[in-house]
């Protein structure tokens, strides 16, 4: 599109960096010697990639709201939704936005610790799922399992979730020899508490059922995913804690900011240079007064 909103040309390509080059040489066909300016709707997905290609080409690249394309489809007469419709509009905004819309600038490290985060949120999530259903199975097996141990995602807990899914895999069992294999995974545990585990189990527990070995699956595979969830969701801490450390940012000094909370702000801000004053930052949280008003009156 040209200044004056008139369609020079419509070019479709595979959105692979093999395809890159192909496309430039088309729209060079389009523009001749003149220099393009590009508008790109996803630059943190998908488009990421032919961002970088762009920028890398010392192209101007401009990052387009979605929610402006959004309120321009909604505001047309005739609504639709397609690739040429939406191409159509974001050249459009990038005409008449283009002194205010952001630069689009790529720092890989904000990028890597924005994936970071949404990986962790990911983990927790199952965590949370899985200890949820732990609970619920434990409750049929081992009514009193509250009682055993604190968490039921400790290290103690788990290993023995995953050696006695059921208590008839403790028959024959010596509190002696329960305390010194507990104590391999956990130093502090005490003979009163293998006592409690063994009485607790032989009264409260329901007898063996139909189908036991499969019910004892169940909970074994939850404590297998259980323990690797965690495990990843330690190593990918590990990595934002160095990768934080390297933006210089010093949220964490902050009373009530941890590790993780500074991750997740960063995640979502990026290169705080980007914001000339901190009235663009606040706009850009949503956490500005905005006024809602008609004939003097309203609120905000």
């Amino acid at each position: 599109m040209d200044c004056w909103t008139n369609k020079i040309g419509e070019i479709t390509f595979a959105n692979r960096p093999s395809a890159y080059d192909k496309f430039m040489t088309d729209v060079k066909k389009l523009y001749g010697d003149l220099q393009p300016i590009f508008g790109l709707e996803d630059t943190r997905g998908f488009g990421r990639n032919f961002a970088s290609y762009l920028l890398g080409h010392k192209y101007t690249v401009k990052h387009v709201n979605p929610a402006y394309t959004d309120a321009m489809r909604n505001s047309s007469p005739i609504s639709k939704k397609d690739d040429s419709y939406d191409a159509f509009f974001v050249a459009k905004i990038l005409r008449d936005m283009l002194d205010t819309l952001p630069d689009e600038s790529h720092d890989d490290l904000f990028w890597t610790i924005r994936q970071l985060v949404k990986r962790r949120d990911s983990l927790v999530q199952g965590i949370i799922i899985a200890k949820n259903q732990l609970n619920a199975q434990l409750t049929y097996v081992y009514p009193s399992y509250k009682e055993y141990f604190c968490d039921v995602d400790t290290k103690t807990a788990m290993y023995f979730w995953e050696t006695y899914p059921h208590p008839k895999h403790l028959k024959g069992t010596q509190p002696e020899g329960l305390l010194q294999e507990l104590r391999q995974v956990h130093r502090g545990m005490t003979e009163k508490k293998v006592q409690d585990i063994l009485r607790l189990s032989e009264v409260n527990s329901p007898k063996e059922k139909d189908y036991q070995d499969e019910r004892d699956l169940v909970i074994r595979s939850l404590v297998r995913e259980l323990k690797f969830r965690k495990q990843e969701n330690e190593d990918i801490v590990r990595k934002l804690e160095r990768q934080v450390q390297l933006t210089g940012y010093k949220l964490h000094t902050m009373p009530g900011i941890n590790l993780i909370t500074a991750a997740s702000i960063i995640s979502e801000i990026g290169n705080i240079e980007r914001f000339p004053n901190s009235d663009k930052l606040a706009q850009f949280s949503g956490v500005a007064p905005v006024n809602f008003s008609s004939a003097g009156k309203g609120k905000d």
